[in-house]
């Protein structure tokens, strides 16, 4: 199956990261958090961040004004589960409780197409 979409749970540090490098590696990405202001922190974040690769020189790893511009436009943040429904791949980034993951996890299951990748990775409590 070709990655077009991704979705990725939670827009703290970790999450708005793997958002940004999704976007720039041309991705489609829908970003879920469970109320607006933390999409709105995440998304600040990356705001600032792609403004910093906006200011250097191309040849030394900076993004054109443009590029920003595509960046940004294929990132889309959301509190509702069901606009992950057409992802490829879920990408979890929430926080580290295991439980919540769970619950997150099998909440996603009757949302996200039947071919979506998953990626489970639960360490057992201690």
């Amino acid at each position: 199956m070709e990655i077009k979409s991704v979705g990725i749970l939670g827009c703290g540090l970790m999450g708005s990261g793997i958002a940004q490098v999704c976007a720039t590696a041309g991705f489609e990405v829908t970003v879920l958090e469970v109320e607006q202001k933390y999409l709105d922190k995440g998304f600040a974040g990356i705001e600032k961040s792609l403004a910093k690769f906006a200011e250097r020189p191309v040849e030394k790893g900076g993004i054109t004004p443009q590029q920003k511009d595509e960046i940004r436009a294929r990132l889309k943040g959301t509190t509702n589960k069901a606009d992950l429904a057409d992802c490829d791949i879920v990408i979890e980034a929430i926080i580290e409780n295991v439980e919540e993951k769970k619950k997150m996890w099998a909440s996603l299951d009757s949302i996200v197409k039947k071919d979506a990748i998953l990626p489970r990775i639960l360490l057992p409590s201690r």
